[in-house]
């Protein structure tokens, strides 16, 4: 693979940009391979990728049902934080954040992580004693959040309404080495890789059958043939509990759609990421000067990957009271996502009741942040049967009541 220079650029320039080559390839599958990882977005990519980096484990199969990264992690607004109250999560977040900062040079391939900070704001008492507890906790978890006052909010934010009649701005959660990554970049970034090391991306190929031999799994059938594998791995955010049934065993998760949209873009306003959880949404700016938005998710059952009429109405109802501004802004386009809840609104990385099947899902709206913590704990569970990162996120959990509950710590699981 050719390293992206300065110097790359310029000579292909000089001739016309006829030398790039193809940044990953696209093989047919072959008969077997040691490990299948069933999802191209970027948990399963990133798991891959240090598979191969830290285990060695090369002879890998990433299949994917439509093109790399096309499902959640190209529909999500790209929020990088690691400030949560629970210990096993901060542990896997800011380990994911930290790989965030070197993730261009690691990859070779220019992410565009901006560690602009990003605040939660406190709208009520109760969220800043919630606040100022998960900060202490944070203190103790080695993660660098502090609480900040009115009006050092809204001197990182001028554009904001301190004085909200029914919510008004009581201080913040602040993590300043948090941001924004560009989302489709860590995809490609991770994909060609992976395709450097010898291992094969798969797109276009959707997975109809897990076969299995005496409790143990064997192989996939997909759309295009069968392929034989010693471990697999399942990582399909929205689709893990269809997939999961293929395999015999059942999930303890929801699929709903999460929304968001961007407005029309406009100058730079505001530099930082902003979390309302009352009012129940959040809001940064791209580079392209749209206003990201998103809100909370569908509160029913679904699989749809679009927007909807009531999605823009509550979650820009809820924003404009603190930012006024963009009651005057227009829509630019809207998306959706199908996440996966679970019930303590933590993930599961976790050996399944299938021998040599495991499971990376549960994610629910905080997928993107924790992709490369993610994949780096998802590989050594899957080369050595057991890592520190995963070990609180088993599956059995449920079964044991060892709940993770960032939804009651937390009050949102963004």
């Amino acid at each position: 693979m050719k390293r992206y220079s300065v110097f790359a650029v310029a000579r292909e320039a000089a001739r016309y940009h006829t030398g790039w080559e193809r940044a990953w390839k696209s093989p047919a599958p072959k008969k077997k391979y040691d490990v299948i990882i069933i999802g191209a977005g970027g948990h399963g990519l990133a798991t891959a990728y240090y598979l191969g980096k830290n285990h060695g484990i090369r002879n890998v199969a990433i299949v994917e049902k439509g093109w790399l990264g096309g499902g959640n992690t190209g529909r999500n607004t790209t929020i990088i934080r690691s400030n949560y109250l629970q210990d096993p999560s901060a542990a896997i977040y800011e380990k994911a954040r930290s790989l965030y900062e070197t993730m261009s040079q690691d990859l070779n391939y220019n992410v565009m992580y901006s560690p602009r900070g990003v605040m939660m704001l406190a709208q009520t008492e109760h969220e800043v004693r919630g606040y100022l507890r998960t900060a202490h906790a944070n203190a103790l978890q080695g993660v660098d959040t502090r609480f900040i006052q009115p009006d050092e909010v809204k001197k990182l934010v001028p554009i904001i309404n301190l004085d909200g009649p029914r919510y008004p701005v009581l201080g913040a959660l602040w993590q300043a080495r948090a941001g924004t990554a560009r989302h489709d970049a860590v995809a490609w970034g991770y994909a060609r890789a992976c395709s450097d090391m010898g291992m094969d991306v798969i797109q276009q190929c959707e997975v109809t059958s897990i076969r299995q031999t005496g409790g143990k799994v064997t192989g996939v059938d997909t759309t295009k043939g069968s392929i034989d594998c010693d471990k697999l791995g399942i990582v399909v955010a929205g689709h893990s509990g269809v997939v999961a049934d293929m395999a015999g065993f059942r999930l303890p998760i929801e699929s709903v759609a999460l929304q968001a949209l961007v407005s029309e873009p406009i100058k730079p306003c505001m530099d930082v990421v902003v979390m309302a959880n009352t009012v129940h949404g959040y809001m940064s700016q791209s580079d392209k000067g749209e206003m990201v938005i998103g809100g909370g998710a569908d509160g029913y059952n679904n699989y749809t990957q679009r927007g909807s009429f009531h999605h823009i109405e509550e979650t820009v109802r809820a924003l404009v009271e603190t930012f006024p501004m963009i009651s005057r802004l227009k829509m630019l386009r809207q998306w959706g996502g199908i996440v996966d809840m679970t019930g303590d609104r933590s993930p599961i990385l976790s050996k399944t009741p299938l021998e040599g099947c495991f499971i990376n899902c549960g994610w629910g709206t905080g997928g993107f942040k924790a992709i490369p913590g993610s994949g780096w704990g998802m590989a050594e569970l899957m080369a050595k049967g057991q890592s520190p990162l995963t070990d609180e996120f088993s599956l059995y959990r449920f079964r044991e009541g060892k709940f993770i509950d960032e939804s009651v710590a937390a009050g949102v699981a963004h």
